[in-house]
């Protein structure tokens, strides 16, 4: 693989993630009418095209994993799914349980410094494969952005927010793996496709 086809596939995937969250976006908005049609319809499309559904779809009534994390944070994974550009994405909830607002805690950024300095992200996610002995991370684009939902900082009382990471995909016989976040404890999931 040459390095421009692998940049190419990068762009193309933050594109289609960008265009993913901006359609979830338009539906949520709300309003009804001819307009909320479109807006399902480029959700379905985004869907085929390999992002996967969001949990704001429904996609999952009972979560792949729930994951107890500092301050009453929880985070519920909805969904692990292969897609055919070579990654993984998992898709949660990351809810705040507790009685008061909570600050995201800046370690689930990790410790890579380009990672850290792109802000708050979950770019210290990580799956680990027990199995094939190996430890996948957070995808980056080529500015050393992570490939997951960035921008967290507090999250109110009883509020959630919907959150994705990609990985690079285990081979086809992994369908077990070990989700890591730091602050959070492990769980383990099942990766579908």
């Amino acid at each position: 693989m040459s390095i421009q086809w692998t940049r190419k596939v990068r762009r193309g995937t933050v594109a289609l993630t960008v265009a993913a969250g901006l359609a979830l976006g338009v539906v949520g908005c709300g309003g009804g009418g001819d307009d909320d049609k479109k807006a399902r319809t480029t959700a379905s499309a985004s869907r085929e095209e390999g992002t996967g559904p969001s949990p704001q779809e429904g996609q999952s009534d009972e979560p792949l994993a729930e994951l107890r994390g500092s301050d009453g944070l929880m985070l519920a994974i909805t969904s692990a799914q292969r897609d055919a550009g070579g990654f993984v994405t998992v898709n949660g909830t990351l809810k705040n349980d507790g009685a008061k607002s909570s600050v995201v805690p800046s370690a689930l950024s990790g410790n890579e410094t380009e990672i850290v300095r792109n802000g708050r992200s979950l770019g210290g996610a990580t799956l680990v494969d027990s199995k094939g002995k190996k430890r996948y991370y957070v995808l980056r684009d080529t500015d050393g952005r992570p490939l997951t939902t960035s921008g967290l900082s507090t999250i109110k009382a009883g509020e959630s927010v919907a959150v994705f990471m990609q990985f690079p995909t285990p081979p086809p016989e992994t369908t077990e793996v070990t989700f890591q976040l730091p602050t959070f404890s492990s769980g383990t999931i099942q990766i579908s496709g």
